[in-house]
């Protein structure tokens, strides 16, 4: 069974703004916020990922891109979120 392109859009813009409500139900609140301070701390989301150590700044980027991609999902709108996901990004 072929679904055609319209529906696949469809269906994958409704699975990112399900996705996106997820997040932001998770992390609404003062106890997530309370989370989100301790992950802004640890995963450097006001602060430089440079080290001199290699090792030890791809461990750094990493935890930023967990940080933004957080930051994404509660902080964009379904639109803003999709041309994310359109560019390979989301």
């Amino acid at each position: 069974m072929s679904v055609d392109l319209n529906t696949s859009i469809k269906l994958a813009k409704s699975y990112l703004a399900t996705r996106r409500m997820n997040y932001v139900r998770t992390f609404d609140g003062y106890p997530p916020r309370m989370v989100l301070a301790d992950l802004a701390r640890f995963c450097r989301a006001n602060a430089s990922t440079f080290h001199a150590d290699e090792a030890v700044r791809n461990q750094l980027v990493g935890r930023r891109e967990v940080w933004l991609r957080i930051q994404q999902h509660i902080r964009l709108n379904d639109q803003e979120l999709w041309q994310l996901f359109a560019e390979g990004d989301g």
